[in-house]
């Protein structure tokens, strides 16, 4: 699963979100770029409310990665 954060979201917005994956024992890859900040979310992410990610501060999308199983 990939988050993408807005463009000008608050560092309070990204640590929210943060902590809100790893205490559900998720792991993450941050990526900043110029633009963007972009969180990856290892771990099995079909426990996870895509809609709820969403609507929280300073989040622009959330894409899932299928699995080719």
């Amino acid at each position: 699963m990939l988050i993408i954060m807005k463009k000008h979201a608050e560092d309070i917005a990204l640590d929210s979100i943060k902590e809100y994956l790893i205490t559900r024992d998720f792991d993450i890859h941050q990526s900043t770029g110029a633009n963007r900040t972009i969180i990856g979310v290892i771990g099995d992410t079909d426990t996870l409310n895509d809609h709820e990610i969403e609507t929280m501060a300073g989040v622009s999308q959330v894409v899932r990665i299928r699995r080719d199983d």
